[in-house]
């Protein structure tokens, strides 16, 4: 019955944020018509089988302010653009060298993660990433939705202007392409990626990164990567919502942490 209901809320969230995107094309449940894709998930995240612990504020590391270098052994894929590029009109052509393996430096003010792409599996998916990302489209935007014991979700480029904070949550890239699901690729770890989505085939540019095994995902959204570095920074992140049986409850005076960069690199 506690699952059922968390369904039920997780339903009427999309629903709410549907009716509110209707400028922006936007596929991630986040990620598309202007959706949430967490959103998607997240009320149906149960905290009692989490295992990430929430960041202490008295062990706060100092902000980081700009990105780090590049780990050794990897090497930078070229960017598309010089500035964040914030629209397109059409979903990208494939240009992924299927001989590489692609791995994404997600720099945030908390610390670097490193995340392995899974371009063998799910192609366009991480083609779709890979070219947002080399067009600096991540850079500036915030992890606008943050539940402890669940996940991070970003990607939404509304949330780089803090004008349009009324609006985060509901943006996109302009386009929205088909999911891309595996069932040998499943929610049983933490540090898993995946797009959001407000439903079939709106994935869009908002993604969201697990904090605990989430298996009741499985299935729903397209899963395309896999934290490998940098696991020690999602603990760090600031929650900006909690979530029970009565849905999400925003935290009061919360400060989304931002996207430094994303930097597309790939390693032999």
């Amino acid at each position: 019955m506690k699952r059922l209901a968390l369904l039920t809320l997780l339903t009427l969230s999309l629903a709410a944020c549907q009716k509110k995107d209707t400028a922006t094309t936007d596929t991630t449940k986040t990620d598309t018509t202007t959706t949430d894709t967490t959103k998607t998930d997240t009320a149906t995240t149960d905290p009692a089988k989490t295992d990430t612990p929430a960041a202490d504020p008295t062990k706060a590391d100092a902000a980081v302010t700009a990105p780090a270098a590049i780990p050794s052994g990897y090497s930078l894929v070229p960017e598309l653009s010089k500035t964040p590029l914030r629209t397109f009109k059409a979903a990208p052509e494939m240009t992924l060298d299927d001989t590489k393996n692609y791995y994404a430096v997600i720099d945030t003010d908390k610390g670097q993660i490193v995340a392995e792409l899974l371009n063998k599996d799910v192609p366009v998916t991480v083609n779709n990433f890979v070219y947002l990302a080399r067009n600096h489209f991540y850079d500036g935007q915030r992890f606008h939705r943050v539940i402890d014991n669940f996940m991070a979700q970003t990607g939404d480029p509304n949330s780089a202007d803090e004008s349009k904070k009324a609006t985060w949550g509901q943006g996109g890239p302009g386009y929205q392409f088909p999911d891309e699901i595996r069932s040998k690729l499943v929610f049983d770890q933490p540090g898993m990626l995946a797009m959001a989505n407000s439903g079939p085939n709106t994935n869009g540019s908002q993604f969201f990164i697990t904090f605990a095994p989430s298996t009741f995902l499985n299935g729903g959204y397209s899963l395309f990567g896999k934290v490998v570095g940098g696991d020690d920074v999602l603990p760090k992140l600031t929650r900006t919502a909690a979530s029970g049986q009565g849905g999400e409850t925003p935290i009061p005076d919360a400060v989304p942490d931002k996207l430094l960069s994303v930097r597309i690199v790939t390693k032999p």
